[in-house]
């Protein structure tokens, strides 16, 4: 029933997150009950109407009879117009009144001719009517629009909406904020219709427009404040405007046919000084009243902001006297005003605004190339130098746009080529514009026919090589052409440069070949007056990290040390590379996510990647399997969003190596063979050597020890530490562990020798633990195999390496147990078991606990307690929790409220059987 706590049927089935608000009037109107009234009030676009038709239609299912009229703007003059769309089904009920209502009714409906009816014979004839007919089956009257309603037919209405209760008839009406209605006089209780709350936005456009980039969806969040009709209008709108060179949401909105409606008549409606004032304040962005009257009297338009007041009364802004603002009371509504202004008007506003803007750059910039129309070379250098403020500050989209505007403005020349130059390779480098910096490239090229010669130029074409069906070869030699062959000084202050050698940087690290890294030293060596911390860090941990990464420490402490409070994405994502191979990925964690959560807010998506493959690759070494496999797949699909495809493999090789571990060797074999695949072809070894690291973990846990060795082998031969091929370094306990149960005793020991030779123990204490410990599998002495061991075990730090520190002590309880040292063998094996269980690595816990039977154990394999009553979301909250995750760190790995991590918590704890969050962990772990 529609008096139920049950939701309304049809249309209100299909309204997202307006449940409670259907409940509410329900209740208040006592819809086919003693009946109420009720003004349904909110801002345009809110969803009253929506609101109003489910109700009517759900109050029709359930057998109340509804009569329907709207307020039309072309007959709010024609009395009774409104009351003639009510009763215009009831002309033959007509019959049933005493001829007074019933002549006052008919005259005053048009139905007859005849001296006008005094109002309220009129009023009390439509009440009787509405009485009579109710006393059949109840009645719901909707009137949309309320405030176009006719003045008669309001006041008609307004009587009987006074005197529904108890007449079974219920009265709803809808009205837009700040207009006139019958709310005025008080004659109706009103209902507030708020906006969509956050999930619920989020899901209406999710539900209707499942293809929208992540980024555009947030933006479209953020401006709509979660006015429906803003949520389901504005993405059709923007599909038509979204800037070719960015994709991204423009600064001012583009309003669709229907959003013109709803919002710019109520613009255009205004005095000419008020459009012309809220135009300044549209575009001026921060509403600085100063500012605003300033500009005004620049544009000689003689107006004060006392013009305002229409606006103010007609509740499009507000003024907030103690911070000197304007404010629009919705984004739509500044939106509306830029939309329904002249290019002309845009144009002076911009011109006056630059005037007023001195001693703020950027912003002078950008309205000057806003205000201007052809190229100024002015105005084109303090775009370039506003482009250069954006882009230290992190916002790579904001300054490839204004790259691209200072070019437009270049008369036609070497500089214009430069700057399109310079716009490609922020697009290929940072935003993931892939499309649009290749055509800024073709442009630039054809602008400048000597561009070849450009680092940017050169740069951007070698990205996009990658990404597309290019190799590394051939993205190596466009770039060092460039470098080497250049006009510029090999000057270390020279942005243009570093960011190239940074490019070529990666370009080596992909080819994993020493020929390939040779002209990056040699650029090195000639730069002045001293060679940039981050590339000389560069240039030992990401080359050839097994003999030069432990030099760079002090290079990465620096590093590290500037990261504090930066939000620069370039300057964190480039200590983080240099950070991967000496096992600190630690050290830039916190500001690896700073730059995760300014990609999902909207910034630079190669940035955004970056952080997540630093993310990635950490979870992995220190157990945080889970959320591994979550920013796996978070930068798979933002790789295919934006094209990067010489960047998926990472987060591929983060799912092979996770599925090897936890005992899905087939698919960790697909994986890891698509990755191959690829790689070989584009001559990208790094990355075949990624997989086949996966491949031989897979193989390692199958028992299949001489597949495992074939793919250890791949990445470095045994008894040598492959040149510039960094992986060799997370592979060596695999290839000493299959030489040695493929009776490659002598392999092994080479293998170890090497390592101490190169001496990676000193890179840090996991590659310290895994030299110790190959070096315990190689021995056949077992006294000095357990004295290795032992100490392998007890490097300081060596227990953060979950996998690794677990596989070492599952080695020593192995070769303990084959001497029949069978009590000594239980404690790293029993530890062993724990972790594996911990970690979900099954091939692992069962060879584990194989061994502890075999040594006489009687523990068992527990299950996961009482963690099958949680749901699939409780269950992963409760274990980041149990991780020492705070409950707001918990919501931003979850895409949660903080709030909806509390109550889930609040839930949890009496499903588990514990009282607090430090009783966590011990229920959750077998």
């Amino acid at each position: 029933m529609i008096g139920s706590d049950s939701p309304p049927r049809g249309t209100a089935d299909r309204l997202i997150g307006r449940d409670r608000d259907l409940q509410r009037i329900r209740d208040l109107l006592g819809i086919g009950a003693g009946g109420g009234a009720l003004l349904l009030s909110g801002e345009a676009g809110v969803g009253k109407t929506a609101v109003l038709n489910a109700l009517a239609e759900a109050a029709e299912a359930d057998g109340t009879r509804v009569l329907r009229a709207a307020g039309v703007e072309f007959e709010a003059n024609c009395s009774y117009s409104g009351l003639n769309q009510v009763l215009f089904p009831f002309q033959d009920a007509l019959g049933e009144l005493e001829t007074p209502f019933r002549d006052a009714l008919r005259v005053a409906l048009g139905f007859e001719s005849g001296s006008p009816p005094e109002r309220l014979m009129v009023s009390n004839a439509v009440l009787l009517l509405l009485s009579t007919v109710a006393a059949g089956a109840p009645l719901l009257l909707v009137i949309d629009d309320l405030p176009w309603l006719d003045q008669a037919s309001a006041a008609v209405l307004g009587f009987v909406a006074r005197r529904a209760t108890g007449i079974r008839v219920s009265f709803l009406a809808t009205s837009r904020s700040g207009s006139r209605s019958l709310h005025d006089s008080g004659v109706l209780p009103e209902f507030w219709l708020q906006p969509l709350d956050e999930e619920s936005a989020d899901h209406l456009v999710s539900t209707r427009y499942p293809d929208l980039v992540a980024s555009a969806r947030r933006r479209l969040l953020t401006v709509a404040h979660g006015n429906p009709l803003a949520l389901l209008e504005l993405p059709s709108a923007l599909s038509a405007v979204r800037g070719p060179a960015l994709g991204e949401v423009p600064a001012v909105l583009p309003l669709s046919q229907r959003l013109k409606a709803v919002f710019g008549s109520r613009i255009t409606s205004l005095p000419q000084p008020s459009q012309r004032l809220l135009l300044l304040a549209a575009l001026e962005g921060d509403g600085d009243l100063g500012v605003l009257q300033a500009a005004s009297r620049q544009a000689n338009d003689g107006y004060d902001l006392d013009d305002l007041a229409p606006a103010e009364r007609d509740q499009l802004v507000h003024i907030d006297e103690g911070a000197r603002r304007l404010r629009f009371r919705h984004p739509l509504i500044r939106a509306a005003v830029v939309e329904t202004s002249t290019s002309g008007e845009r144009r002076t506003v911009h011109a006056a605004l630059a005037h007023v803007l001195v001693d703020q750059p950027e912003r002078r910039a950008w309205h000057l190339g806003e205000a201007t129309l052809e190229p100024d070379e002015n105005v084109a250098a303090l775009l370039e130098h506003a482009a250069r403020i954006t882009l230290r500050r992190g916002d790579a989209v904001g300054g490839m746009r204004t790259l691209i505007r200072s070019a437009d403005l270049t008369p036609q020349g070497p500089d214009r080529a430069r700057r399109l130059a310079e716009a490609a390779y922020v697009g290929a480098e940072s935003t993931g514009a892939l499309p649009s910096a290749q055509k800024l490239l073709d442009d630039a090229r054809h602008t400048a026919r000597d561009l070849n010669s450009s680092l940017h130029s050169a740069a951007a074409a070698a990205l996009l090589l990658l990404n597309g069906d290019g190799d590394v070869d051939t993205a190596h030699r466009l770039l060092v052409d460039a470098i080497e062959a250049g006009t510029h000084a090999y000057d270390a202050n020279d942005k243009t440069l570093v960011d190239a050698l940074h490019t070529l940087a990666l370009i080596c690290f992909f080819g994993a070949r020493h020929d390939l890294w040779q002209p990056y030293h040699r650029a090195l060596e000639k730069l002045t007056p001293e060679v940039p911390t981050v590339l000389s860090a560069l240039g030992k941990t990401f080359s050839d990290p097994a003999r030069t990464g432990a030099a760079a420490s002090e290079e990465l402490d620096e590093l590290v040390a500037e990261l504090t409070g930066t939000t620069d994405p370039v300057q964190i994502t480039r200590a983080g590379t240099a950070a991967l191979y000496l096992d600190r990925l630690a050290d830039v964690r916190e500001a690896a996510w700073r730059v995760v959560r300014m990609g999902r807010d909207g910034g630079p998506a190669r940035r955004y990647l970056s952080g997540l493959i630093h993310l990635c690759l950490d979870d992995y070494l220190t157990g945080m399997w889970d959320e591994a496999a979550q920013l796996a797949d978070e930068g798979i699909q933002l790789c295919e969003t934006h094209g990067y495809t010489a960047f998926v493999w990472y987060f591929l090789y983060v799912q092979a190596i996770l599925n090897a571990a936890r005992g899905d060797a087939d698919q960790a074999d697909a994986t890891a063979e698509q990755i191959i695949h690829r790689a070989m072809r584009q001559r990208a070894y790094c990355a075949a050597h990624y997989a086949h690291h996966a491949a031989a973990v897979a193989a390692l846990g199958r028992g299949d020890f001489a597949g495992a060795y074939e793919h250890a082998a791949a990445i470095s031969p045994a008894g040598t530490l492959a040149s510039h091929a960094p992986h060799a370094l997370w592979a060596t306990m695999d290839l000493v562990e299959a030489a040695v149960r493929t009776d490659r005793r002598t392999e092994a020991a080479a293998h170890v020798r090497a390592m101490r030779e190169a001496g990676v123990a000193a890179i840090s204490s996991r590659h310290a633990l895994l030299t110790e410990a190959c070096a315990a599998l190689a021995t056949t002495d077992d006294d000095e195999a357990f004295a290795l061991f032992t100490k392998a075990l007890a490097i300081t730090g060596a227990g953060r390496w979950l996998f690794d520190f677990a596989r070492v002590q599952l080695a020593y309880g192995e070769r303990l147990r084959r001497v029949r040292a069978t009590t000594e063998s239980r404690g790293p094996l029993s530890a062993a078991l724990s972790t594996f269980e911990h970690l979900g690595a099954r091939p692992w816990a069962e060879r584990a606990e194989t061994e502890l039977r075999a040594a006489g154990s009687s523990r068992r394999r527990p299950g996961v307690s009482k963690a099958h009553t949680l749901t699939p979301q409780e269950l992963e909250i409760a274990r980041l929790a149990a991780s020492g995750l705070t409950n707001k760190q918990v919501a931003e790995r979850l895409f949660l409220s903080h709030r909806t991590v509390g109550a889930h918590l609040y839930q949890i704890y009496p499903k588990l059987g514990i009282t607090s969050r430090a009783m966590l962990r011990d229920v959750l772990e077998p």
